[in-house]
């Protein structure tokens, strides 16, 4: 029997692996970790993003992964049939006595329930098992064979997606996609079950409450307005700098320019105490260090997370015109996460 056939027979079997660990691991990786690989200039994870941040190209990326499944599937069936099992009937027919046509179903029957049996196991059991387990990895070694199975599926996914809209529309099922898997109320649902079912104590159950509603809050609404910021301008005197350091409580201010008024950085100072201690009094600009800009639409758990990821303390927030409106801290989204808001000292104009 030729090893052309059985490699090709395990190169559809491997197909179709890795088509469930792309689809597994796409599902199951945190965006958090590819946007944080992706703005650490990783190749693999600027492309996988698109996919795992929009619900849509996600949709679509699993829809590849389910047709390379069905494909990969049909041509293990047709091609071992083909071929596997006219060579093993004639052996059946001399070694049992068997008619041509017996013999040819009896060896499809064996060789498709052998192969079937290797699929499960080698095909589907051990790609999810290691997707479930290695989200992350597993996403980031599948996308480019995905990204090209997106594209030479493109026409069937057309076809298909469209289908199975108009069918669920027309039995007027809501379309949702593959990211959501409990809806904030059913969480709430669920944190107030374990509570009455002893697994939670009063003031855990509400810190979780607290953070499922800290996503339905914008940034804005935690935010320390743009007039009430403590800020120095760029070219302020050593003395200036001090004076306002001094009679400040916070140990991180924001830096202006005093042409634009743009805020151009963050003076930390610590770094302040340190660099006068080794070198004397410095111009702001070489003390400068930067900020993160996010709107001030964006939903409060995800400013968290952005300043968790990029270890910063502060963000300034921007409308849509890029203005800039005000400034938050991770303090503030905490102090809110923790019930606590409210409690720390205003910002004073500089």
């Amino acid at each position: 029997m030729s090893l052309w056939v059985w490699g090709g027979l395990a190169l559809l079997i491997a197909a179709n692996g890795l088509y469930v660990a792309a689809e597994f691991g796409a599902v199951g990786v945190r965006r958090s970790n590819v946007r944080r690989m992706a703005e650490d200039g990783n190749l693999l994870a600027r492309r996988l993003l698109p996919f795992v941040e929009d619900a849509v190209a996600l949709d679509r990326y699993v829809g590849a992964s389910q047709i390379g499944i069905t494909v990969s599937s049909l041509a293990l069936g047709a091609l071992a049939q083909a071929t596997v099992a006219v060579q093993l009937a004639p052996v059946l027919t001399a070694t049992f006595a068997l008619d041509p046509i017996t013999a040819l179903s009896v060896a499809a029957i064996g060789i498709l329930a052998f192969l079937t049996a290797c699929q499960l196991i080698v095909g589907e059991l051990v790609p999810k098992a290691v997707a479930l387990q290695y989200p992350t990895e597993t996403a980031l070694a599948t996308v480019l064979p995905m990204r090209w199975s997106l594209a030479a599926f493109r026409p069937l996914l057309v076809v298909l997606n469209g289908t199975a809209s108009m069918l669920l529309r027309l039995f007027r099922i809501e379309i949702q996609g593959h990211r959501h898997l409990h809806s904030p109320e059913e969480i709430e649902l669920m944190i107030a079950e374990s509570r009455d079912g002893g697994l939670l104590e009063p003031d855990e159950q509400q810190r979780l409450k607290r953070a499922l509603r800290l996503g339905m809050r914008p940034a804005r609404d935690l935010m320390v307005p743009r007039d009430r910021m403590t800020t120095l301008p760029l070219d302020a005197s050593w003395n200036e700098v001090v004076q306002t350091v001094a009679a400040s409580p916070f140990s991180r201010l924001p830096i202006t320019d005093p042409a634009s008024g743009r805020i151009e950085g963050m003076l930390r100072v610590k770094d302040l105490v340190d660099r006068y201690v080794a070198e004397g009094p410095l111009p702001l600009d070489r003390l400068l260090r930067p900020l993160v800009e996010l709107r001030e639409d964006l939903p409060a758990d995800q400013v968290l997370t952005r300043l968790r990821e990029r270890r910063m303390h502060l963000a300034v927030l921007v409308d849509a015109a890029g203005i800039v409106t005000g400034l938050i801290t991770i303090q503030d989204l905490l102090g809110e996460l923790l019930g606590h808001g409210g409690q720390e000292p205003a910002r004073a104009t500089s």
